[in-house]
């Protein structure tokens, strides 16, 4: 494996706790380090690892650049999956994905070049590319117009990555994400949807007309495309978009959530708020061309329609189980 030290900003959170477990399923793993603010991850993430000693977590903010830096003293390999989970936010926050987006990602190549790590896999999204409709996006479409702030951050931490590739020789790859679903998930249409049917099966909220349409990947998957990239790409810097090469609709999202929560078909009224974007900032389509990644050896496993049923299904045993309401500590 490319890296034998690695450092997870966010890792205590969904995506970050199962690169925790494919890291430490490795004996050729050194040491993973979780460096998490808390304000999503959860301890029952990453608890199955404690009498690892290859595990090390601390609890920080990537806003203190001196905390940041001292963390991540002795490492080889940053995964940088920070950021604000709630993109429709932004609309009564406007300055939020600045401060937990595009200034934590300047925070993380700074103290890459203080530290001299060399290398980082950034968690960007498909957002970067804005609303381009039915075009299916390949890593070189231009120019990017994101319509949300979130998109927008993304981009830039994008940009600040490449700036550092070539001012102070780190070597990046980012990823621009279609809608990462799978276990310990904390948000989402799909899990948002099982939550309020797990409370009241009768109706159903949905945001927009129910008509967007989107990719979504399992996180199993994410993992394997991350770390076939990582040991694959030569170039100092490069951008992979990860998806699974179909869509589903949120109607579709919907009826499949209504299906895992096992109520019955057509006891649950779906009421719509209109309009084709979920929230101010939300692309309504999005297509992704994953032929980049394909071409160093990565294929997904899962079609979205079963990424999100495993996910919803996990989701639900979660809340059975009381994790999803674990307090923090």
């Amino acid at each position: 494996m490319r890296g034998k030290k690695f450092f997870i900003i966010g890792g205590a959170g969904f995506i970050g706790s199962h690169f925790t477990d494919r890291l430490l399923s490795s004996p050729q793993i050194e040491t993973v380090t979780l460096f998490d603010n808390f304000s999503s991850g959860r301890e029952w993430h990453y608890k199955h690892h404690e009498k690892d000693r290859r595990l090390r977590v601390i609890r920080g903010d990537v806003k203190d650049l001196a905390a940041l830096t001292k963390a991540m003293t002795n490492h080889e390999v940053v995964i940088h999956l920070a950021s604000n989970p709630d993109i429709a936010r932004a609309a009564i926050e406007p300055d939020i994905d600045f401060r937990e987006g595009t200034y934590l990602t300047s925070n993380v190549v700074e103290a890459m070049r203080i530290t001299g790590t060399r290398r980082i896999l950034y968690a960007s999204g498909s957002g970067v590319y804005g609303d381009i409709g039915e075009v299916e996006a390949t890593e070189n479409y231009a120019p990017l117009i994101p319509i949300s702030t979130y998109g927008a951050s993304k981009s830039a931490g994008e940009g600040l990555i490449s700036s550092y590739c070539y001012m102070f020789d780190i070597t990046a790859c980012c990823f621009r994400f279609g809608n990462v679903v799978g276990p310990r998930q904390t948000h989402g249409v799909g899990f948002d949807f099982a939550k309020r049917l797990l409370e009241d099966p009768d109706t159903l909220k949905i945001l927009g007309d129910g008509s967007q349409s989107k990719s979504y990947i399992h996180i199993f998957d994410v993992v394997n495309a991350v770390l076939t990239a990582n040991e694959k790409t030569t170039e100092s810097f490069q951008v992979y978009n990860v998806a699974t090469g179909d869509y589903i609709t949120v109607t579709e999202i919907a009826d499949l959530a209504i299906e895992c929560c096992g109520i019955k078909k057509g006891q649950t009224q779906l009421e719509y708020s209109g309009g084709k974007r979920g929230w101010k900032g939300d692309v309504p389509i999005v297509r992704l061309n994953t032929d980049r990644i394909k071409k160093i050896g990565w294929a997904c496993q899962r079609t979205s329609k079963k990424a999100l049923m495993e996910s919803i299904q996990s989701m639900i045993e979660d809340i059975k189980m009381g994790r999803m309401s674990e307090p923090l500590k």
